[in-house]
């Protein structure tokens, strides 16, 4: 299986370096000199890693089948991706996307809504979750998240109060300050 590591953006210099958007929790392992990624759309061909570098908070990468500026730029918005098969198993350090995506939000016990998608961020991970209200970013956090549960098709989360309620439509009480209603108003 696949899984998305990086989406390349925009390019570096004169001499083919990218900057890549991360979306792996260990970006010194992934881009290590010599590391290999399928890169989708296919036409592109496989990418091997030839430097990483960050700039300032951004990572740099140069390939080593890119040797220009105008080859970097034909390469933007492609994603980046290995296959697990080739991944060694680990402590099991995180979750990756693909694990995620479809599985049942449940608070309470009851259903909420659904995993769509798993933003890698600097400071915490966000799962979206789409619910009859909207989209719900959901700090990736143990205290909040505390139960994965791919076989089982759910997540468990305890939101801290009013996580679930801020796309939530206002009650009906709020429409208009009691004047609908049997308030006398219109019997004359």
């Amino acid at each position: 299986m696949q899984v998305r590591v990086a989406r390349i953006g925009k390019p570096h210099g004169i001499r083919g370096e990218v900057t890549v958007q991360v979306l792996t929790d260990s970006p010194e392992d992934r881009f290590a000199h010599g590391a290999v990624f399928d890169v989708d759309p296919p036409s592109h061909g496989s990418l091997t890693v030839r430097s990483a570098r960050w700039n300032k908070d951004i990572l740099v990468v140069g390939f080593e089948e890119v040797a220009d500026r105008n080859r970097a730029e034909e390469l933007r918005g492609a994603t980046l991706s290995i296959d697990t098969d080739e991944v060694e198993d680990g402590d099991d350090e995180g979750w990756y996307e693909h694990e995620l995506v479809g599985l049942e939000v449940r608070v309470d016990g009851e259903r909420v809504g659904t995993v769509s998608a798993l933003q890698v961020m600097p400071a915490q991970d966000l799962l979206v979750v789409d619910t009859p209200n909207g989209e719900v970013l959901v700090p990736f956090v143990e205290e909040i998240v505390p139960d994965v549960d791919p076989e089982g098709g759910f997540v468990v989360v305890v939101p801290p109060a009013g996580l679930f309620e801020l796309n939530a439509e206002p009650s009906v009480p709020a429409q208009g300050g009691g004047a609908t209603g049997d308030d006398g108003g219109e019997d004359a």
